[in-house]
């Protein structure tokens, strides 16, 4: 059962691993986002730095494509399709021998296929954790479409030229974030200070790449000064975002941050109970705009997400599309997306955890003993054409489920493409092709 949490009753609040790294690296001109530069200039090795990616890291922009678009025969995937019987029972089985409490759901939309949906416990609610940040990035690319109608371009460039500070709202989060300076070369990684400016690219880099909290704040931040001040925001001054602030009373900045993160999903056809955020991410920002209504994620609501994310739909196909650049994976892997199986894959990916223990009851991390919530979403897309979407949530006390995650990733590849295969091997028998 879904509790709300605050931050008294969370002791450690741990959302993703701090090396993780998105966004194709041949980025940097078209985004500014700084580090790109970086990871460019060493894989030409024109830079001291070791570097060594996946085959499936490596994709540039123009690999990154929606799947559902461009392709006629599935443009009529609105919603999920029925359950199908055959792969439900491979997965129904796995889970059983795997974990029967954790709740998945697995749509592949493997090229020229018919896709299929197979799903396990796809309403049962858990606190999402850092894949609520995806919620986040919604928001933004739906303020952004108020800002700038129908002109992605100038959308772009403002994410690209406006610069703002972290302030309150970046602290305290444990998570570094890398700097690197485009004309000495100079690189460091340390957590966010107060202090610290970026564009509005880099900060929602920040939150998706290596899920830094404080970052998720800050981008939310400005997603809400983009409500309030719509046109006016390019030119919005520091000055007078912090005076919003501070004269805003509390429950109406809990109002209009609500509103600019859960609107864009419901929008999507994903329902209050389905998915929802209500929190900011770190505690600076917790004391400015206040919780309201709590956070809740299911397999079912994530996964109309990544539905829509496919189909163009997430404001736009531009903006849909800029969303999936953001969390495809460029740098180590860990979780689910750890597999082996999907080396040579590309994958995009969202982890997120929260734990706390119990008093008198050891103290692991990601094993939490009074809660831990562990959570993958992912897209994977094969060099031959199998691809297919996953959304998988749990919460198995006092273990690191990390290790689960990996295996079920390489399970669950290896389930779909043997599934696959007998359908072809049936559809031969049949006589349905050659």
């Amino acid at each position: 059962m879904y509790k709300k949490l605050t931050f008294s009753t969370a002791l450690i609040l741990l959302f993703c691993w701090s090396d993780l790294m998105a966004y194709p690296i041949d980025g940097y001109n078209y985004t500014g986002i700084r580090r790109l530069l970086r990871l460019e200039l060493m894989e030409k090795g024109e830079i001291d730095g070791f570097q060594k990616l996946t085959p499936g890291s490596t994709r540039k922009m123009a690999d990154i494509e929606l799947l559902l678009c461009g392709r006629p025969v599935r443009e009529d995937l609105e919603t999920l399709p029925e359950q199908d019987s055959v792969l439900q029972e491979k997965l129904d089985d796995l889970m059983q021998r795997m974990n029967p409490n954790y709740s998945i759901t697995v749509l592949d939309l493997t090229v020229n296929e018919t896709p299929i949906y197979a799903a396990r416990r796809p309403e049962i609610g858990y606190q999402p954790g850092s894949v609520g940040k995806l919620a986040v990035l919604t928001g933004l690319f739906a303020e952004l479409e108020k800002v700038y109608p129908n002109d992605f371009k100038k959308q772009q460039q403002l994410l690209k030229n406006k610069y703002v500070e972290g302030g309150k709202f970046a602290v305290y989060d444990h998570h570094t974030v890398p700097f690197f300076d485009t004309v000495t070369y100079a690189f460091n990684k340390r957590v966010v200070r107060e202090s610290d400016v970026f564009s509005l690219y880099e900060w929602a880099d920040h939150m998706t790449s290596v899920s830094n909290n404080g970052a998720a704040s800050i981008v939310w931040r400005e997603a809400m000064l983009m409500r309030i001040f719509g046109k006016d925001y390019p030119d919005l001054t520091q000055e007078k975002a912090d005076l919003y602030f501070k004269e805003t009373p509390r429950d109406s900045l809990a109002r209009v941050a609500n509103r600019v993160v859960n609107e864009p999903l419901r929008a999507l056809n994903i329902a209050h109970d389905e998915w929802r955020l209500g929190s900011m991410f770190t505690r600076g920002a917790s004391s400015i705009v206040p919780p309201m209504g709590g956070s809740i994620g299911t397999p079912l609501g994530l996964m109309k997400w990544l539905l829509a994310l496919e189909r163009g739909d997430i404001v736009g196909y531009e903006s849909s599309l800029e969303m999936k650049r953001l969390i495809y994976m460029s740098d180590r892997r860990i979780r689910y997306a750890r597999a082996e199986v999907l080396d040579s894959a590309a994958v995009c990916f969202k982890s997120g955890s929260l734990y706390s223990f119990l008093d008198g009851t050891p103290r692991k991390k990601y094993a939490g003993t009074r809660y831990n919530y562990m959570n993958s979403v992912a897209i994977v897309e094969h060099r031959d054409g199998s691809s297919y979407l996953v959304a998988m949530e749990s919460n198995v006390k006092g273990k690191n489920s990390a290790y689960d995650h990996y295996i079920l990733a390489t399970r669950i590849d290896g389930m779909l493409r043997k599934h696959r295969k007998r359908e072809e091997i049936n559809a031969v028998l049949k006589g349905e092709v050659d």
